[in-house]
């Protein structure tokens, strides 16, 4: 009946909630004692509750009683499943004052508030670090302190702090891919995967350079990119001294010593020390290029490349040599120009000494020795020294003439022709 009448007479001297029945505020004060008198015999964890303990045990035993009945995915507890839910009505109810971000639960917001706070109230009492999240410090000391990785996996041997994050990791080897983006259809293993894949189509780019104002979509990105303010080059190689902004350019590095070209064509042979290079070369044969400039037309494998080309048009230089004021249209001429001001030239021929300032010119040289032609025409039988040569040479078979007169409508085979053209109409 104290049900119906709402009457409490049982309270917490501690906190001052009330409860109906005696029993209630018994299970009640074990908040405070810290009492867990209900262990689990296969794990060891401890409860409070009897009730607590009962839901642990499905995690045990697979049990998973609730299903979803839009998607078919299970769960072992049933407010799991009504969280679950809202991902497919699109509800969000926890709304943040300051950004208007929105939540499906209400602890991710009271976690997502702390951005705007600053409030880290979880500080490792080994090194004093703060963290919004107590979850993250767990992390940390497990990682940082301890390095204790209980949870491994049992296909590549892989370690890791967290179940959660073996149980992603799994995905790897299962394929399983259950994130699909709506605009392009491509998907993914984890849902922040997904989630940093969008910010492509929407265009945001939320992580701001405070000394350039350049925008990046990953904070990673971000901090990759202060290096080049900094001068900061951390990763240094132990057997030439040679430093690196980056860990995967000492990686990319340290095959010049080894040797090591682990990525061979197999329509050449052509082998190569980076993957992204060898991608590249595999689209000289197949001819793939994606990007084409709408003001003179010429071609490039890469968005990124066009971009930079585009600045020759619009006369753009944001690069700046600090040494003598000279700008250039490209990140990599800038540091071309700095290496001569430097008078440093780390890429010896092996076969006469001679030195040069790139990687690709020594290549150019090389030739010279070797008297490889490696590009081929598959028109005839002229070969070339650079794949550029050939891409030019192929336009007598093909009749590209990829160079138009935006005043005449004329086209031309090279760049050089339209450019003497232009002078008839001036």
């Amino acid at each position: 009946m104290k049900i119906h009448t709402a009457e409490k007479p049982h309270t917490c001297d501690q906190c001052g909630k009330s409860f109906p029945y005696r029993g209630n505020l018994d299970k009640h004060m074990r908040i405070h004692t810290g009492e867990k008198p209900h262990k689990c015999d296969q794990c060891g964890k401890s409860f409070a509750q009897k009730g607590n303990l009962k839901e642990h045990m499905k995690i045990h035993t697979g049990q998973k009683p609730y299903t979803c009945d839009q998607c078919g995915k299970s769960f072992t507890h049933k407010g799991n499943l009504t969280v679950h839910k809202k991902i497919h009505t699109g509800e969000k109810p926890y709304a943040c004052d300051h950004c208007g971000k929105c939540f499906i639960q209400k602890v991710p917001l009271n976690d997502h508030m702390r951005i705007h706070t600053g409030e880290k109230p979880h500080t490792c009492d080994q090194c004093g670090k703060g963290f919004i999240q107590k979850r993250n410090l767990n992390e940390h000391i497990k990682k940082v302190h301890t390095w204790e990785r209980p949870f491994t996996c049992d296909q590549c041997g892989k370690s890791f702090t967290q179940k959660r994050n073996l149980n992603e990791h799994m995905k790897v080897h299962t394929g399983e891919r259950l994130f699909t983006c709506d605009t392009c259809g491509k998907r993914f293993t984890l849902k922040g995967n997904l989630n940093e894949h969008m910010k492509i189509h929407t265009g945001e780019k939320p992580y701001a350079c405070g000394q350039c104002g350049k925008c990046f979509i990953h904070k990673a990105s971000l901090n990759k990119h202060m290096t080049i303010h900094t001068g900061e080059k951390p990763h240094t190689c132990a057997q030439c001294g040679k430093s690196y902004t980056q860990k995967g350019g000492l990686k990319d590095h340290m095959k010049i010593h080894t040797g090591e070209k682990p990525h061979t064509c197999d329509q050449c042979g052509k082998s190569f020390r980076k993957s992204g290079v060898f991608k590249e070369h595999l689209l000289i044969h197949s001819r793939k290029r994606l990007y084409s400039c709408d003001q003179c037309g010429k071609t490039f494998l890469r968005a990124n490349f066009m971009k930079d080309h585009l600045k020759v048009h619009t006369k753009e230089k944001p690069y700046v040599c600090s040494l003598c004021g000279k700008s250039f249209s490209q990140m990599g001429t800038l540091k071309l120009h700095q290496k001569r001001h430097s008078g440093v030239k780390d890429h010896a021929c092996s076969d006469c000494g001679k030195a040069f300032f790139t990687d690709g010119a020594l290549k150019v040289h090389r030739t010279v020795h070797t008297r490889e032609t490696p590009y081929k025409c598959s028109h005839c039988d002229k070969s070339f020294k650079r794949s550029e040569y050939l891409r030019i040479h192929e336009r007598i078979h093909t009749g590209e003439k990829p160079y138009h007169c935006h005043s005449c409508g004329k086209s031309f085979t090279h760049f050089s022709s339209l450019t003497t053209h232009k002078k008839m109409h001036v």
